[in-house]
């Protein structure tokens, strides 16, 4: 399957993103894709609660949802979703992280919430408390495809192979990996973490980001890592689409190179119990 891994600059105005998008599955069509993937909030990068509140809307309700799902129908193609922030319900006010897999007659066929949410300091002036803002998913899921189980993931958690095992053990052939990273900890950390994921599970990884300073019209600025990454199973990296904004990189799937990588290390196999520490 040839697979798409679009990178986005988005706005903090879902509209305006959700153009770039269904413009970009187009350009992705025209390439030969036959799947395409988005990164983390793919419709709006904000910080600012009342600004988020004023614009977001619950799943249902949802206009970038909408039209991402008749683009995918329109079009023919398999769409990952990385995420869309979208209103919870929840009494909290809290919003969900959730990604979205669509199927060629724009159906919804998986749903996944972030489990690990981001609340660090990186550095003095760079903190993130996305648990403020969104409250946890407590699912992990996986999606049949006619190419391949995918194995829903977000961003952070990255940095929790726990979780990517236990996709890849249940059946995931290809994990996602979309992402909003930090420029700090994505130029330490995101290839590393993405090749290490993909070499102890011996699934592709396929990651699509944010990149570039972000046009935010309110509120805290932004600027993200970019280089969405697709890994082989034996953790080489496929594609690196640098930091472009409003880009495209190809990667042609072959799910023979999952079979073949992990005969030669069987590690999802050799779990043994222990005790302790």
């Amino acid at each position: 399957m040839r697979t798409a891994l679009l990178q986005l600059c988005s706005s903090d105005d879902p509209a305006q993103n959700a153009n770039t998008i269904v413009a970009l599955m187009q350009q992705a069509k025209d390439g030969g894709a036959g799947f395409v993937c988005t990164p983390e909030v793919s419709n709006i990068i904000s910080q600012d609660r009342a600004h988020q509140n004023a614009v977001l809307v619950t799943e249902d309700t949802d206009q970038t949802l909408a039209r991402l799902r008749d683009a995918a129908a329109d079009l023919g193609l398999w769409l990952a979703i990385g995420s869309l922030a979208v209103k919870s319900g929840d009494p909290d006010g809290r919003f969900a992280n959730r990604s979205f897999v669509i199927n060629p007659n724009g159906d919804i066929v998986g749903r996944y919430d972030k489990i690990h949410m981001f609340d660090v300091q990186v550095t003095e002036t760079e903190t993130f408390q996305e648990s403020a803002g969104f409250r946890p998913g407590g699912e992990a899921v996986l999606v049949q495809t006619p190419f391949g189980t995918l194995g829903l993931t977000v961003c952070y958690d990255l940095r929790f192979p726990h979780l990517h095992r236990a996709l890849a053990q249940a059946g995931a052939d290809i994990l996602l990996g979309p992402a909003a990273f930090s420029p700090v900890t994505g130029a330490a950390h995101w290839e590393p973490l993405l090749r290490a994921r993909a070499i102890e599970t011996g699934c592709y990884m396929l990651a699509a980001a944010q990149t570039g300073d972000h046009p935010i019209r309110s509120g805290k600025p932004r600027k993200t890592h970019g280089h969405s990454l697709a890994i082989s199973p034996w953790g080489e990296v496929i594609v690196d689409a640098g930091t472009d904004p409003d880009s495209i990189v190809f990667v042609d799937l072959d799910l023979q190179e999952v079979e073949k990588a992990r005969n030669r290390i069987p590690a999802l196999k050799h779990d043994r119990p222990f005790t302790g520490p």
